[in-house]
């Protein structure tokens, strides 16, 4: 149970590879920042790995104020049964409140694996943390500082406040490109402390012999114009208006799931729930309907412009402006439009 007159840590599990830190790690560092200064706790990251101390460094230029650092052989390379023994140890001996992890395939393979050891509760892929109070009715029992673990459910039909009242940790894995990526201070330091962990070979279930990462096509979440088409634009011969336009634009292609489905577009440019979230500085939709599925990862751009035939498609609620027309009109006089004035 949850005693309410302690003061757990915030943590972010520091995920890296190959010596570099991983963009969601360090996005959460800036929402876990702003929830341990609610709080009035301090900000942990929590690095296991085997000569990755360098790492510690960055961690504290990000926001953290203290690093739990478990270095071993046997952590060199990630298996979740070893990081998840590792973790497990951390959080016995230091309890923090809420541990935080990016919903990246590590992520979502050591975080439900920690949640079942610890008895712990587990949200996954939310698109929002917040901190709050929870009322039981039938009891008239208040709880604060709670973390309410805000994700798209039913589908993206809703979206769903999970809350995790009486336990810690609290525990959530977090989408990538949801949270601002932090700018770092170079004079700021985070304490670094040395964790041993008690390992053996008996707790590697495999033996990991190579490792290949293949890299995205694309990286829209740097992307600071992005032209994404829908299942609309018809074909993939068609999807050559989405990729002209980025192009004249100095932009990248995106597409909506049903698109990629298609066979329109590869999967990395996928934007929405089950692809990649962005922010950039301005969004075209072409041919796209605007699904709450696609609004969760593209709603945040800061200037969205729609061009739909469809004056009812629920991507003109949350556009800044509104074309109603045929794409095959619109796009071409657009594109031509660009290049003249460039």
């Amino acid at each position: 149970m949850i005693d309410v007159n302690k003061q757990g840590e915030v943590w972010v599990f520091a995920e890296h590879h190959e010596g570099t830190l991983e963009e969601t790690s360090i996005e959460l560092l800036s929402k876990g920042r702003q929830l341990a200064d609610q709080l009035k706790v301090p900000l942990a990251a929590a690095l296991a790995g085997n000569g990755v101390e360098e790492l510690c460094v960055r961690l504290g230029q990000y926001g953290a104020d203290k690093v739990y650092l478990a270095e071993h052989p046997l952590l060199k390379r990630y298996q979740a049964s070893s990081y998840a023994k590792a973790m497990c140890g951390l959080i016995v001996k230091h309890k923090p409140q809420i541990v935080l992890y990016g919903a990246t395939p590590v992520g979502r393979d050591l975080a439900p694996r920690i949640a079942s050891a610890m008895k712990a509760g587990l949200t996954a892929d939310c698109t929002d943390l917040q901190i709050g109070r929870h009322e039981i009715k039938s009891t008239g029992q208040t709880f604060e500082n709670l973390l309410l673990q805000i994700r798209p459910a039913f589908g993206g039909n809703i979206i769903a406040t999970i809350i995790n009242y009486d336990r810690w940790p609290q525990m959530a894995t977090v989408r990538e490109g949801v949270m601002p990526m932090p700018e770092p201070v170079g004079t700021r330091k985070a304490k670094v402390i040395r964790e041993a962990t008690d390992l053996t070979p008996s707790d590697l279930l495999v033996e990991i012999l190579s490792e290949h990462r293949q890299q995205k096509k694309v990286n829209l979440k740097s992307s600071r114009i992005i032209v994404a088409g829908g299942a609309g634009v018809g074909s993939r011969e068609n999807f050559k208006l989405v990729w002209d336009l980025a192009n004249c634009l100095g932009g990248a292609a995106g597409a909506t799931r049903a698109a990629v489905d298609l066979g329109f577009i590869d999967r990395d440019h996928q934007v929405g729930q089950t692809g990649t979230t962005v922010r950039p500085s301005l969004y075209i939709a072409i041919g796209l309907s605007g699904a709450i599925q696609h609004q969760a990862g593209m709603a945040a751009s800061q200037k969205i412009i729609a061009i739909n035939n469809d004056p009812d498609a629920p991507i003109f609620n949350i556009a800044h402006y509104k074309i109603v027309g045929d794409l095959n009109e619109v796009a071409p006089k657009m594109i031509k439009a660009i290049r003249e004035k460039a």
